[in-house]
Order: C-alpha cells, then structure tokens, then sequence
C-alpha cells in the first residue's frame, strides 16, 4: 500500500472510530437467538452518512475471529487498513469507512483467534457480486427500480383453489443470444412474457439465481443468499424481470437452497477459520453433492436462512419459494446407506433441528408475506409435509408428487402391449393424492443425467412415441394438484437437457412438434377455465373414479368436479381405438367434448366423437346415465356436461 494511502487510511480509522454504533444489543441478541427474521439490515454492507460524510457501515457475524478487517478496491486489498470493532458477546464486528460508495468491491479479511490462520471471505449478506469467476462483493445502494405491482401484490390469485400451471425454467439455457452469451434479466422478461402470455403458464418457477460460483450446479450451490447472480445483470434488473411478469399476471417462483452449501474457500465454508455455517463433525456433510450441511441448530444459522426467505418475498416481490432438497435435511442418514451417521436424542434418524427449522421458516414467511407460497421438493413419504405447523406439519404450501412421477414415467416406458400387467402404476397414486397439497412435477431431473428427453422415454415408432407425450400432458392436466411442465417439454424436446445449450423454439413450427406446443397451450388454458379442474385439487370432492379397474384395455376413467361442473376424462393406454366404449355418468344428456389429444390438429389420427355424445338415463356402472364413447388410440379425452343440450362451446379446445 502507498504512504499516501495509508496515511488517509489512518486518519479514516481515526474518524469512524468515532462513529457511533448503529447496532442495538436488542438487534444483536435476536440475531443471536435465532429471532432476527431482518437480518439484512443488521449485517452487509449499508451506505450511510455521519456527520455530512458519506460512506459505508459493515457488519459481519466472525465470533472466532482475533481481528477482521474489510479490504477492497478502496485501500488496495489491504488488511491492516480498516479493522472493525467488535461487539462481544455477539462475535459481529463493525465499521464505517467513509468515501466507500455504490459499486465499491470488497471482502472480509479474518484471522482465526485459536490457530492465527488468515482467511479472505465474502460477506454472507452481500446483495451483489462480481460476475463469475469472479467473487468480489460489490456495495449496493437501495433500489432504484420503481415497482408497478401493487394491484398485483394486493390481489394475488389464492394459490388453493387457482390455477396453477408452473413453467421451471433455468435461466442460462433457455435462450442464448446467437453468439451463444446470456440473455440479461431485462431481455429475458420480455421475451417470458411473451412466452408464457402465449402458452397460458400461470408462474414461472427458476432454478436457482442466488448467486452461485459453478455454471454445473446449475445454481443449487449457492454462495450468495441474498444477491441475484450477476450473470444476467444487476438486482434491479431482477426486479424488472418481476415487475414485468407480474404486469402480465404471471406469478414467480424462485427455487431456494438452505439444505447445504459448497465448499468454496472465498464462501462460506470454515468462514472464521472454524465450522460456523456449517456442522463441525465432517459425517454431516451431503455425500450425494460433496457440499456442507448448514447447522440449522444454530441460531445466526436460522437468522440468516429465515432473513435470506424473506429477502427475496419482500425486496423482490417474489410470489413463492421452492425448496430444495428437504428430504436431506430431515433425514440424518440421507444418502449414508452404509453408516457413518449418528442416531438423534431419541435414537431415530429423523433430524429434529431440521424439522424446528422449517416449521419456523414457513411460519415466519407466511405470517410475514400474507399471499406468498412455499413448496417442497421431498421425496420421500414424510407425513405433514404440508400439514399446518400448529396440527404437527412442517407447514409448507404444497409439496411434488415425486410418487406420481415416478409411477407414471415408469408406466408410461411399457410397451402398450404389457401396460395392463402395470395398471396399478396409474392407479395407486390416487390411495394417497389428498394426502398432502400437491404439485405434479415434470421436472429437470427428469430430463438430466442419461435419463434423455421425456420423448425417449416413449416406446413405439414416432408416432406412438408422441401420442404417448400427448397422452400424458392430457393425463397430467386432468389429474388432482397443480401442474410442473419444464422448459422444453412444451415442444416436445428432443433431447436431453443442457445447461450449456438452449432450447429450440423452432420445434413449437414443425411436424409433431407443432402438435405438442399447441396441445400444452390448450391444455393450459382449459385447465385455467375450467374450475373442475383446479379449485378442488386438494380435496378428495373434486375427483371420483368412473372406472379404474379396466387394465385388460388399459382404460382409466374418472370425474373432476366443482360445484355444478363435471369433466368427464377418459384415457386410452393402447394404441387401439375403442369404439362403443361405455362409462356411468351421473347425469343424463349432452357431453361435450372440450379435448381430444388425438385430434388432427395435435398431430393425432383425429378418432374421436364429433364433438360429443348424448349420455342416455339408463343405469351403468352404478350410475343413473350411460355414455357410449369411441376412444382415440394412445388418447385422452375431456368431456364437459353441457346443461342446455349440445351447443358447442368456445372453451373447447381440439375435438376428434
């Protein structure tokens, strides 16, 4: 460092020494007692003015530090420059150091009180980094995005009883400018608007944009819990992407990640020489991603993780949370199948400060963001995973059917000609549906690591291979829960996704693909106009079978009901047309069909009924009425009863 910059380093040590603390020993305990639910505001980096000078107030939580200083692009990377004071009791150091402004880059520089090990971290709370790979934290100013949500925010839709058709998208892959480089979050918001405006998504849900070091984690190790990735812009480009989504009625979900964390040495890891974030004993790390597991049983540690939830809900108007990896935080055992674990207080493998952790998280945002959502992705069979905190349950909004998924991929791969041996493959997800509040979910993880695209899991010649695709969206849509397509699956990809690649929108213009994308857009909107089939996804009042017995033709049938609408769906697993193929309805007269996945216009043999049938009032099935139908060949169909006889409806959507 140069004697003139010392020099003014010294004398700026000798001000902000002078500074007054900011921090209450009120703000401290609750952070320290896990309480402090606005961490943010008591840790980072903060413009502030003292005494008409300008500048910057760090903070940072280092309770086995000897000494921390903040070093940056003002006092040329210098650690004896600037050392902070620390508040003892509480292990979080503080300082102001006037002249640092709005797009300063620094770090921490902390030396371990025990060992003497220097170390260079970034600050946990920073709100913008440098552009990968680079890791320089950057001092953030307020907002300077002007938000135009507030009808939106007052009046979002009920996510129990609304619609909700979820689009996963991750950001880096789904459309790259021509030289193969990111779209910014400005260009991506207009182009998603137009994108989903056209499809009739109802949300938008992103991999992770926390700011992460690795493109290959796809954002699922994150670093930086409060700051969107600098990859695609800065945080008010973020907020813009919102703003824009909300202003075109679109909802946004943003994938969160406070199981574990990498191991980066610039991070979080070993942050003040010692295991802070994370657990001490090295058997608590995730074996199944080589990263640590954050020590929920630690009060900064939910401070921090509760703060980041509700950073992103409040400051970038996010409509829900997506949860990632819950079932490794409940379990103690997870992925340590040959041992290496240690049994809870109670002997079991269940990980009770995991289980305190989440119902305090989702307690906390949902009293705190009244609107908001929080979805689960657990995979296992985890009773009251969306039961209310108060009843026993973790409390979250929904949770993924990952039984369904696995059921109905794995019967779909059957060559039609042994589908009836596996008919409980459709069947059996129905004994537990009501169970919990859930999402179906067609993820990336069904697309990824040599699983290929969801079209090569269809058998059959490419015909058969699409009618099956068509056969299970039509499926999916009519099934109780809410929906989860990924990006792609709405044309039909070919291939399995890459994080490195894009997705060919062209598809959405040619051959089968066509039909695909236009099947995706009609279900979707149906799906949205229809409320049989989403206000009673929940409830077991909204779904009755009409028959689930007929595996010998691989027929299913059943009723999606809401008040005094019916929809009839009947789903044909063969390539075989059924014709004079007869149901119990409970209601003589006319049915309209509103979809048809065979139709021509999907790219179908366009079998089907004409536009309806009339159900006579004759006993079947142990229903007062019968309906003769002809069923398409590896189709589904959705018939709406009609009150005042066969008028078609403008509803309807593609009809054999």
């Amino acid at each position: 460092m140069r004697k003139d910059s010392l020099a003014r380093s010294q004398r700026s040590t000798a001000r902000h020494q002078q500074v007054p603390s900011e921090l209450s020993h009120g703000e401290l305990s609750s952070f320290s007692e896990g309480g402090h639910w606005r961490a943010w505001r008591l840790l980072g980096a903060h413009l502030r003015e003292h005494d008409g000078v300008a500048g910057t107030r760090f903070s940072v939580w280092a309770p086995n530090a000897e000494w921390v200083s903040v070093i940056g692009d003002f006092n040329d990377w210098d650690g004896s420059a600037h050392r902070m004071h620390e508040h003892e009791g509480y292990g979080v150091w503080e300082l102001f150091i006037p002249g640092v402004g709005h797009g300063s880059l620094y770090k921490f520089e902390l030396c371990n009180r025990q060992t003497g090990e220097v170390v260079t971290k970034i600050d946990p709370y920073a709100r913008h980094f440098e552009s990968r790979p680079k890791t320089a934290c950057i001092v953030d100013g307020p907002p300077g995005h002007a938000w135009d949500d507030s009808d939106w925010l007052a009046n979002r839709p009920n996510w129990h009883d609304a619609p909700m058709s979820i689009y996963e998208l991750h950001a880096g892959s789904w459309r790259r400018h021509e030289d193969g480089s990111f779209l910014g979050y400005r260009e991506m918001a207009d182009a998603l608007v137009e994108t989903l405006s056209e499809t009739g998504f109802t949300h938008v849900e992103l991999m992770p944009v926390t700011e992460h070091p690795l493109d290959a984690s796809w954002g699922y190790q994150t670093t930086g819990y409060f700051a969107p990735t600098s990859r695609f812009g800065e945080p008010d480009d973020f907020r813009y992407l919102v703003d824009r989504l909300h202003g075109a009625g679109i909802g946004i979900i943003l994938d969160w990640v406070p199981a574990h964390f990498p191991k980066d040495e610039h991070a979080l890891a070993r942050f003040d020489g010692t295991s802070l974030f994370e657990h001490a004993d090295p058997s608590r790390e995730t074996p199944e991603w080589g990263t640590l597991s954050f020590n929920l049983g630690r009060h900064e540690v939910q401070s921090f993780l509760i703060s980041s939830a509700l950073y992103w809900l409040e400051h970038f108007h996010l409509d829900g949370l997506r949860i990632d990896a819950v079932a490794s935080m409940l379990y103690l055992d997870y992925g340590r199948e040959g041992g290496g674990w240690t049994p809870n207080e109670y002997g079991g493998n269940e990980n009770l400060e995991a289980v305190a952790f989440l119902q305090q998280m989702n307690t906390v945002t949902h009293g705190e963001c009244p609107g908001t959502f929080t979805i689960a992705e657990e995979s296992t069979a985890w009773p009251g995973v969306t039961r209310p905190v108060h009843l026993g349950g973790l409390g979250f909004s929904m949770k993924w059917n990952m039984g369904w998924m696995h059921d109905t991929l794995a019967y779909l791969r059957q060559d039609p000609v042994h589908r009836r041996y596996h008919h409980d493959g459709l069947t059996f997800g129905l004994l537990y549906a009501f169970n919990e509040n859930f999402i179906l979910p067609l993820s990336h993880d069904e697309v990824v690591h040599g699983k290929g695209a969801l079209l090569d899991r269809m058998p059959g010649d490419e015909w058969q291979r699409f009618a099956n695709l068509r056969l299970l969206y039509a499926y999916m849509f009519a099934y109780p829960g809410k929906k989860l397509l990924f990006m792609g699956d709405e044309v039909g990809q070919p291939h399995e996704w890459s994080h490195e690649g894009a997705i060919d929108f062209g598809l959405a213009d040619t051959g089968y693909h066509a039909g695909v994308y236009r099947l995706v857009c009609d279900l979707n909107r149906l799906y949205s106009r229809l409320p049989a089939l989403h206000q009673r996804d929940f409830s077991e009042s909204g779904f009755d079978w009409i028959d689930c017995h007929d595996s010998d033709q691989s027929v299913i049938s059943f009723r999606r009901s809401s008040g005094d609408e019916d929809v009839v769906i009947v789903c044909n697993f063969t390539p075989v047309p059924r014709y004079d193929y007869r149901i119990g309805v409970p209601r003589a007269g006319f049915y309209q069909e509103y979809l048809n996945s065979d139709a021509g216009l999907y790219g179908g043999s366009d079998v089907g009924n004409l536009g309806g049938h009339t159900a006579r009032a004759d006993t079947w099935m142990g229903q007062p009425a019968m309906l003769s139908l002809t069923l398409p060949p590896l189709g589904a169909i959705y018939l709406v009863f009609k009150e005042n006889g066969n008028g078609v409806d403008e509803d309807s959507a593609g009809r054999g």
